[in-house]
């Protein structure tokens, strides 16, 4: 579905409260199904560019990149958000997006604060908590809505 909304790379992030690990082994075969994935999802919505899956990325490593971004939205459901509205309100139009999405668990507090010491913006996602598989295209349609609607 991200595809299908505009993302043009995929980075998995080891965090702390991962539910799946997966030895290396494991990852390659799990890297090439999903590339073969977004490569079909690419050829079905009519894309030219083909996005990439990037091999998993530590969760320090993945947040200082991710905040590189002219708009980095780190979604969380906590205390210290503003709403995505406001966010894209407030930035006009970027010219790069990063979305760091958190696993099952959520994010620890260890990882929150890491987040805001690297200067991506705290948004939540409304009223319900969404699944970590709900939440990027709900994230990726609306940033669509706000810049490419336009």
């Amino acid at each position: 579905k991200a595809t299908e909304l505009g993302a043009t790379e995929f980075v998995p992030i080891i965090s702390s409260r991962c539910v799946v690990t997966l030895e290396k082994k494991e990852y390659e075969k799990k890297l090439a199904r999903w590339q073969r994935i977004v490569y079909e999802a690419s050829k079905q919505c009519g894309r030219g560019k083909i996005p990439t899956v990037r091999e998993p990325m530590r969760f320090s490593d993945a947040v200082k990149e991710a905040a590189e971004a002219s708009l980095p939205l780190f979604c969380y459901e906590g205390e210290g958000t503003k709403t995505l509205s406001l966010l894209t309100e407030e930035c006009k139009k970027p010219e790069s997006v990063s979305v760091v999405i958190g696993p099952e668990g959520g994010f620890s507090d260890d990882e929150v604060t890491a987040a805001r010491d690297a200067r991506m913006l705290l948004t939540g996602l409304g009223k319900r908590i969404l699944r970590t598989e709900t939440a990027a295209p709900f994230v990726l349609a609306c940033v669509s809505y706000k810049y490419e609607m336009q």
